[in-house]
């Protein structure tokens, strides 16, 4: 049998027999379900804040990291209306280091409309869950099913590949993804949507793996296409990456005597909005560079080069930065520059993202900061 006779097969006979495909997966999630401190246990109340929080920080973010993010936030706001009624730049600082700092921003501004216009409790519909801050499709989707048990569509990334090796899509990433959804929505059980939906997840995440997938161990190989081909990994199919672009600047590094460090707060959109930063020129390509432009600092002081280059990846682009350091006795005299001194023992308050904490490193390394960061 050819790949693709086997593949209209497999789809034909899994639109016909949904019940086959959820019966066999949730048997599996049964036995093999992940312990997550944010998935409630068998018999007990599903928590929607939970839920919410802890999909917002898995967005673009594996387990691993947002476990001790998710395991604080709880800690500091266990409740939406704690969360609401904290201080946004506290938020801020505890999400540092967790990247995607939008999120942040949108969590903190989506717990106040739950409370304004919601009286604190999380609506049940996707409909309702999209029109919240930082709240999309997939989000809303997930919602509706693990926490209220809604027959909503959840795809992720781990379902889309689930999808794309059970049909065998030929169609490349991320063109696919509309494909994969309608599929995916085909297979949506009438019960327990929100186990059927983390057991897709869990699937994903542990058994049908981007390498290395352990087939022998997945309760649907058999009825999967890109398995019975032989051709797991083939799947998803993958468009050529395109290659990121670098992006350079100057990063400025002012200290007292004291070792009170410079920081500023970054515009409120844009990236890495509202977080702290130590101040810097702006990040460009070098061919947007003209020969002529040089760093601009900003403000008048005895700046020196530090060794080395900070280098950091977001999404869409590499980052190299060269730091300058200055030791600033008084303060500095500029009408459009302004932020604030912050002593050493208190950097670990402020909302840092990575990026920042490794030029105050440098610093360190090179003894002209005392800090820990």
């Amino acid at each position: 049998m050819n790949c693709q006779v086997l593949v209209l097969k497999t789809r034909s006979m899994n639109k016909k027999n949904v019940k086959s495909f959820s019966k066999a997966l949730l048997a599996w999630y049964d036995r093999h379900r992940r312990d997550l401190p944010w998935r409630a246990k068998p018999g007990e109340a599903i928590d929607p804040y939970k839920v919410w929080l802890s999909e917002i920080m898995l967005q673009q973010t594996t387990v691993a990291a947002v476990v001790p993010y998710f395991t604080k936030f709880v800690r500091l706001w266990p409740s939406v209306d704690r969360l609401a009624s904290a201080a946004r730049d506290d938020v801020l600082a505890e999400w540092a280091g967790l990247g995607y700092y939008s999120r942040a921003r949108n969590l903190h501004k989506c717990a106040g409309e739950v409370m304004a216009l919601h009286q604190g409790e999380f609506p049940s519909t996707e409909e309702a869950l999209l029109k919240l801050p930082g709240i999309g499709p997939y989000t809303a989707a997930a919602i509706a099913a693990i926490a209220f048990a809604r027959p909503a569509n959840v795809v992720d990334g781990n379902v889309e590949r689930v999808m794309a090796r059970f049909f065998a899509i030929e169609t490349p990433m991320p063109t696919a993804k509309a494909e994969i959804k309608k599929t995916a929505g085909e297979l949506v059980p009438v019960t327990r949507n929100g186990d059927y939906a983390q057991a897709l997840m869990d699937l994903g995440a542990t058994i049908c793996t981007p390498k290395s997938p352990k087939c022998m161990l997945c309760p649907i190989a058999e009825l999967c296409a890109a398995h019975n081909a032989g051709q797991s990994e083939r799947y998803p199919v993958k468009a050529p990456k395109k290659d990121k672009p670098t992006r350079f600047g100057t990063a400025y590094l002012a200290v007292k005597p004291d070792g009170s460090v410079l920081l500023r707060q970054r515009p409120d959109q844009g990236l890495l909005g509202a977080m702290m930063e130590v101040p810097s020129s702006d990040w460009i390509e070098r061919s947007e560079r003209q020969e002529n432009d040089r760093p601009c600092p900003p403000f008048k002081a005895p700046w020196q080069a530090l060794d080395g280059t900070v280098r950091h990846t977001f999404t869409h682009f590499h980052l190299e930065l060269a730091v300058q350091y200055a030791q600033v006795k008084k303060e500095p005299k500029s009408q459009i520059f302004s932020g604030i001194w912050v002593a050493p023992e208190d950097l670990g308050t402020q909302a840092l993202p990575t990026v920042m904490k490794k030029i105050i490193r440098l610093g360190a390394e090179q003894d002209v900061v005392e800090a820990e960061v």
